[in-house]
């Protein structure tokens, strides 16, 4: 969801500049800076924004291009509105009956509405609004385009991730395979080392029923296809198009993660345990990526 539109235009013989700039967030939180004259239009531009970017904590800015460039810390000489600090002076002067002191007019031309040039805050014509739209129009698609970029890269990046996981998935049946006759041997070793008595009153039968259901228990089948389904469903869910495909994403991994955990308890070598930590690690990473997906 992260992303940056800019879009530039002439308006009344001034360089009007709207960026637009948003960061991950679960709905659409929207925040604008406008010119005076777009204040009586700024239900109609959050209408725009939110039907075309559907969700992000958004900031948009359409302003001249010196307060926008003020508003972000950069160094310049602020204009001066001369008109208004004429107007403070001759107040001081018709209160005090004197000339206005050099400290006072410094003062002065400190105040908010003299450190800014008078802003033209006449309605805007159709014609005008027409322009403004259009403005807003190449900035979101400036926006869209960066957001398809980011997103291709994301693609990528979560293919390789997956392809990882599949790939660790693979490195543990050599040692699934062995570790069940190894368990099996175990216990016939602890078995082996009762006495006579206790072995002649052993019931195989029962022991053999015991001992299929503790190896059923540490079978690893049914997490090994489910997560090889969740990578599956992962990959056709990136093909998708329209909003939510983020959310799926989302819950697609919180589900892997389940498997991923369950391998891990069921995991009593440390080979497996080792590569189950490595799947984990590999997923953590998805899931902070999967935040920058609408």
């Amino acid at each position: 969801m992260t992303g940056y539109g800019k879009a530039e235009t002439i308006f009344r013989g001034r360089k009007l500049v709207c960026e637009i700039r948003s960061l991950n967030s679960k709905s659409m939180d929207l925040s604008t800076r406008l010119i005076p004259a777009l204040r009586a239009h700024e239900l109609d531009i959050r209408t725009i924004i939110t039907s075309r970017l559907e969700r992000g904590k958004v900031d948009l800015a359409i302003c001249e291009q010196n307060s926008l460039l003020a508003g972000e810390g950069q160094s310049g000489a602020s204009p001066i509105n001369w008109a208004a600090a004429k107007t403070y002076a001759q107040q001081y002067g018709e209160q005090f009956g004197e000339p206005v002191p050099a400290e006072v007019m410094a003062a002065i031309l400190r105040f908010p509405d003299v450190m800014k040039v008078a802003e033209d805050e006449s309605e805007m014509t159709d014609e005008e609004w027409k322009d403004m739209q259009a403005l807003l129009d190449r900035a979101i698609d400036a926006f869209i385009a960066f957001r398809t970029q980011e997103g291709a890269a994301l693609q990528t990046m979560f293919t390789q991730k997956l392809d990882g996981i599949a790939d660790l998935l693979a490195q543990v049946e050599p040692f699934e395979k062995g570790r069940v006759a190894k368990i099996k041997e175990r216990l016939e070793a602890n078995l082996a080392q009762l006495s006579a008595e206790t072995q002649a009153q052993t019931d195989r039968n029962r022991l053999e029923q015991e001992m299929i259901y503790y190896l059923e228990k540490l079978d690893i089948t049914e997490e090994k296809v489910r997560l090889t389904n969740h990578i599956k469903y992962f990959r056709e869910t990136m093909g998708g198009e329209g909003a939510g495909v983020g959310k799926k994403l989302g819950f697609i991994a919180q589900e892997m993660g389940r498997e991923i955990n369950t391998l891990g308890s069921k995991s009593n070598q440390s080979e497996m345990q080792i590569i189950v930590v490595k799947m984990k690690d590999i997923l953590e990473q998805i899931k902070e990526q999967v935040l920058n997906v609408l």
